[in-house]
């Protein structure tokens, strides 16, 4: 089970609780070996999900990789190009500007994979990072109105 999933029975748990007769803040009848039950499961939920993002991080650094990997075939690709080309002097000079745009391209698209994959790394560990967040957040508070509703 997810441990938004967990959280949200906690949070029906405490929802559809009978009310303590008399109480003026709501005090609510719970069984606390459930609530235990429910929050074992989210501790053994979370290592998971945590494993979840230290995966997405090995994702970004393989996507990386690759992107520097094909930066750097481009890069080969256009200077053996320039090489070629470099056979007559009138030639020469329109091969090294052509060279020049190649590699000048070949850093930009490789700039702009890089940054691309970054950015979507990112995106991926802020969702991540949010969801564990809003979790972490639920359990203390459903911890602190199992505490409350205790006293």
């Amino acid at each position: 089970m997810r441990v938004d999933d967990l959280i949200l029975e906690l949070q029906d748990m405490v929802n559809n609780a009978r009310a303590m007769p008399l109480s003026k803040d709501k005090k609510v009848l719970i069984s606390g070996e459930r609530i235990f039950d429910i929050l074992d499961e989210i501790e053994d939920t979370l290592p998971s999900e945590i494993r979840q993002a230290k995966n997405i991080v090995a994702d970004r650094e393989q996507i990386l990789a690759e992107a520097n990997s094909n930066s750097e075939d481009i890069i080969r690709q256009a200077e053996e190009r320039r090489r070629i080309m470099v056979s007559e002097n009138e030639i020469t000079r329109a091969a090294e500007a052509q060279a020049r745009e190649i590699i000048a391209d070949a850093k930009k698209r490789a700039n702009e994979i890089t940054k691309a994959a970054n950015e979507y790394v990112d995106g991926i560990m802020k969702r991540t990072d949010d969801v564990l967040t809003s979790c972490a957040q639920e359990v203390r508070k459903a911890r602190q109105n199992f505490k409350s509703s205790k006293k």
